[in-house]
């Protein structure tokens, strides 16, 4: 169905493309409607859905992610993908993106975490400093 109304042949379905998909599926929406629909599920900001971003539909419309009233949730219900057709391809992207962003994920929570550490670390020494010259100052005081 993605290819179907690829019209420009581009991997991505632009909002004209959106436009004419949901008026043959006998959903039309306005501009700002498909705007709407474009930003609920465009990750990476681009103003055009990826294959990727198409499969994200459904997979939030199976979850319940989406408003029973939306556009997105008319396509997911007017739109039939079948798996054993389409999905094999666009399910390995779709996971490697998935599993792609969550090891960028991973590695952004060990930094934060690397940092956390370091600056205990930092307080600890800081503590250990101020009680060595506490120690110093009661020696030398009277």
């Amino acid at each position: 169905m993605f290819k179907r109304y690829d019209a420009g042949r581009d991997g991505y379905i632009d909002l004209m493309e959106l436009k004419l998909m949901m008026e043959k599926l006998g959903a039309p929406q306005t501009h700002l409607g498909l705007k709407g629909m474009i930003k609920e599920v465009d990750e990476d900001f681009d103003g055009k859905l990826s294959l990727r971003e198409f499969l994200l539909i459904f997979h939030k419309a199976a979850a319940g992610e989406l408003q029973e009233d939306s556009g997105l949730m008319a396509l997911a219900k007017l739109s039939e993908i079948d798996v054993a057709h389409e999905g094999v391809k666009g399910a390995k992207d779709f996971f490697e993106a998935k599993v792609q962003a969550l090891s960028s994920a991973s590695k952004f929570e060990a930094e934060l975490k690397a940092e956390q550490e370091e600056r205990k670390r930092e307080e600890e020494e800081r503590r250990v400093r101020r009680e060595a010259f506490r120690e110093l100052k009661a020696a030398f005081s009277p």
